[in-house]
């Protein structure tokens, strides 16, 4: 006989998302909403450095957009880099160029557009203890 036991109910946690600024740069190349992937976002999203990216900036931005140096992130500014440009070409982040630096967020609305419930899970995810 099937349980009838009912599911656990687990918090999803809120997902911040920050007015745009006035006279933002132009965001750097990236996929149109229509041409996102979904392969291409989870093959992004399956590394562990780049899901902690994504999870922090739903879950954590102070601003509209961050550059690298705010993740705290111990790596090497050219594995960063890779890193914050798989993210930008697979259509997960928008990133903009600010004199020297490069700062991104979460294209949210598109995202949600395309794949609806993805972000939720990426926010509801749990990274393993270091």
């Amino acid at each position: 006989m099937p349980s009838t036991a009912s599911p656990v109910s687990v918090p999803v946690p809120v997902i911040r998302v920050l007015p745009a600024p006035a006279d933002l740069p132009e965001p750097l190349p990236e996929p149109a909403v229509g041409d996102l992937r979904l392969e291409t976002v989870l093959g992004a999203l399956s590394d562990p450095l780049r899901l902690r990216i994504v999870r922090k900036l739903l879950l954590e931005s102070e601003h509209f957009d961050h550059s690298c140096g705010w993740f705290g992130l111990d790596r090497p500014k050219s594995s960063l880099t890779h890193h914050f440009k798989a993210l930008r070409e697979a259509g997960v982040t928008r990133q903009r160029q600010y004199g020297l630096e490069r700062r991104s967020h979460v294209r949210v609305d598109d995202l949600n557009a395309r794949f609806p419930g993805l972000l939720d899970l990426v926010a509801a995810w749990e990274p393993a203890e270091d």
